[in-house]
């Protein structure tokens, strides 16, 4: 009887930790902390924003192999920070060029109304076209290079995610030793 009086009043302590990732990776975060013995404990939205959410989990202080465990969490950390670095590649050098190509047509633009407000009809047709073309093109440079940026960067990420989903694995048979 007093076996059991003990069983009932074990004390479990666990550590905390809070994660604030990006909304589209939060499957990946849920997913994967319980291979490191982590337990999903609940989520909400962060100060960042709607794109972001925070999520809290715990585990218990006792756990064994917690010296490789926590080094291999800190392994699958840093792939996903690599991960999220490579998709904002993606856009990266598209936005950039897309920005510059409609400073250019909004400088064009610019001397368009300065020379109408200077009562030069012919040079402000002439400046309104290449202004319009620097407008319309950025959207389309952007769409272009986006994608084949994408193309090029999308088996780096299936690699990372594969590389991860490896650490998981390690991570999840230490716990289960």
């Amino acid at each position: 009887m007093n076996e059991s009086l003990k069983n009932d009043n074990s004390f479990v302590g666990y550590e905390y930790k809070d994660v604030t990732a990006r909304r589209s990776m939060e499957s990946v975060y849920s997913d994967s902390y319980p291979s490191f013995g982590w337990e999903l404990d609940g989520s909400s939205i962060p100060p960042q924003g709607a794109r972001f959410v925070s999520l809290k989990f715990k585990r218990n202080r006792k756990l064994r192999n917690k010296a490789e465990i926590s080094r291999l969490q800190r392994q699958f950390e840093t792939g996903i920070a690599e991960i999220e670095s490579l998709e904002f590649s993606k856009v990266t050098k598209a936005s950039a060029i897309a920005y510059g190509v409609g400073l250019v047509g909004t400088a064009f633009m610019a001397g368009s109304v300065f020379s109408v407000t200077a009562g030069n009809v012919p040079l402000c047709i002439i400046l309104a076209i290449p202004a319009f073309v620097g407008w319309i093109t950025p959207y389309l440079l952007f769409r272009k290079i986006s994608s084949s940026k994408s193309a090029e960067v999308n088996p780096l990420i299936e690699k990372k995610y594969d590389e991860i989903y490896d650490v998981c694995e390690k991570a999840g048979s230490l716990l289960e030793d």
